[in-house]
């Protein structure tokens, strides 16, 4: 697996660049053969009409005449001496009935073609030939000029061959700039990579990309958004830790206290108290640990990508059964009315159980003893509706705002919360798309709005 994208573009624009240079060579390859051919066609045609008038107007012999041709019917940029192609064409004359009358040194004795004018291609002793054919009516004879076609394709390979050797040339040439272009490309890269490594791990501020090439600032952006994540996840931590360590120093302390009054006093009375004293502590405890474990699991959820199947009458009953110790000691009832229908599709079962736990714990921790704790539960258009009333003093409107911050007790609640609890219920609802509300008509109701999917 290639895990370089240096390489990779290397290899890409390389591959690219030599099948555009393959195209190119093979379409030169192509029309310089069929140049080259129609100019040495056209070198045949001039040279047998030469030779023609030649003999017509000078009587001079073939050999003289081919010469003259030759030399006169040549292209500018062809050096027929080079590579031995300077008897390369051969001519002969024969008369209308079928005599030679002539023919120039390189000439075959037999006839180079049957043909009486234009082009042919003859095989004459083993060997093809290509010639053109001229009749000249004045002198009674056909002229023959020929090429052999060993000679002109070799002629051909050459002229090609000298096109293609500067071609080949070029391509080391041309790798080293395509590499030398890629590694220019992604210097931004390296440099990004270069000022990143050089950060430690408390440097979370974002990049900046001002200068920073077009394509790269998806990546940055995207980087200097996970940075802010970051930093706001670690500011969550250290609050939580701060917070957490301060309220679970009370608890423990009033631990300690009661527990020495305990091992010190010899009355019964106050040896009782203090016991009991220590058990109020630790079942505050315990409950302040367990919302600290709740707001630890609605931090590390990740937001909801499926659906979850849930009985929300089941879920309310276990809950009910879990907080029976508390419900029986502040001897409160709890009634329910859940919509009939058994199963609802929720974005998250575990976000959703959690800020039923606390509403419903808080409702019970503030209820008068001896109190009713009512749970409804409706659903209409994509949407439930989760209500918990009870007939505490609820919260004052002014605090509904800084009591969704975590460790925060409302003005006139007693002392044992652990200012929790509706945080979790926020946290948890917001992941869930939905929202809480707080409803005052007689009893005191929290009321949360979740949506169906």
């Amino acid at each position: 697996m290639m895990r370089s994208i240096r390489l990779r573009l290397f290899l890409i624009l390389l591959a690219a660049t030599g099948a555009v240079w393959l195209l190119a060579v093979f379409w030169t390859y192509l029309s310089t053969q069929r140049e080259v051919e129609r100019v040495l066609d056209a070198r045949l045609t001039e040279a047998a009409r030469m030779v023609s008038s030649l003999i017509t107007d000078h009587h001079i012999d073939v050999a003289a005449a081919v010469d003259a041709a030759r030399t006169a019917s040549m292209p500018d940029g062809f050096n027929m001496h080079d590579g031995d192609y300077s008897r390369q064409l051969s001519c002969q004359i024969w008369s209308l009935q079928g005599d030679l009358v002539s023919r120039s040194e390189s000439a075959p004795g037999t006839s180079l073609a049957d043909h009486q004018t234009g082009f042919a291609e003859k095989l004459v002793n083993g060997e093809r030939w290509r010639v053109y054919a001229v009749v000249n009516p004045e002198l009674g004879v056909r002229v023959l000029v020929g090429d052999n076609i060993e000679i002109r394709e070799r002629l051909v390979g050459d002229v090609i061959k000298g096109q293609l050797i500067p071609a080949l040339a070029i391509l080391p040439v041309l790798a080293g700039l395509i590499w030398l272009s890629v590694e220019r490309g992604l210097s931004p890269l390296r440099r990004t990579a270069d000022t990143l490594s050089l950060r430690s791990a408390d440097e979370l501020h974002a990049v900046d990309d001002s200068g920073a090439p077009r394509e790269i600032r998806p990546l940055l952006s995207s980087l200097n958004a996970l940075f802010q994540r970051v930093q706001e996840a670690r500011e969550r931590e250290k609050t939580f830790i701060a917070y957490a360590a301060h309220e679970l120093k009370t608890p423990l302390s009033g631990l300690k206290t009661q527990a020495q009054i305990a091992l010190r006093s010899d009355n019964e009375k106050v040896r009782a108290n203090a016991l009991n004293q220590i058990s109020l502590s630790v079942d505050r405890t315990g409950r302040l640990v367990r919302q600290l474990i709740d707001l630890a699991s609605v931090d590390s959820l990740e937001n909801p990508s499926t659906a979850e199947t849930v009985a929300i009458k089941a879920m309310v009953e276990e809950l009910n059964g879990e907080l029976t110790a508390l419900r029986s000691a502040r001897e409160i009832t709890v009634e329910s009315q859940i919509a009939e229908e058994p199963l609802f599709k929720v974005p998250s079962k575990a976000l959703l159980r959690l800020a039923l736990r606390n509403v419903l714990e808080n409702a019970l921790q503030y209820s008068p003893r001896g109190s009713i704790v009512r749970i409804d539960i409706s659903v209409s258009d994509n949407t439930m509706t989760v209500s918990v009333s009870d007939q505490g003093t609820g919260i004052d409107e002014r605090d509904e705002k800084r009591l969704m911050a975590r460790f925060q007790r409302g003005s006139s609640s007693d002392a044992t919360g652990s200012g929790l609890g509706l945080s979790i219920v926020e946290m948890a609802t917001t992941r869930l798309g939905g929202s809480i509300s707080f409803v005052r008509h007689g009893n005191f109701c929290v009321r949360l709005i979740i949506p169906l999917t």
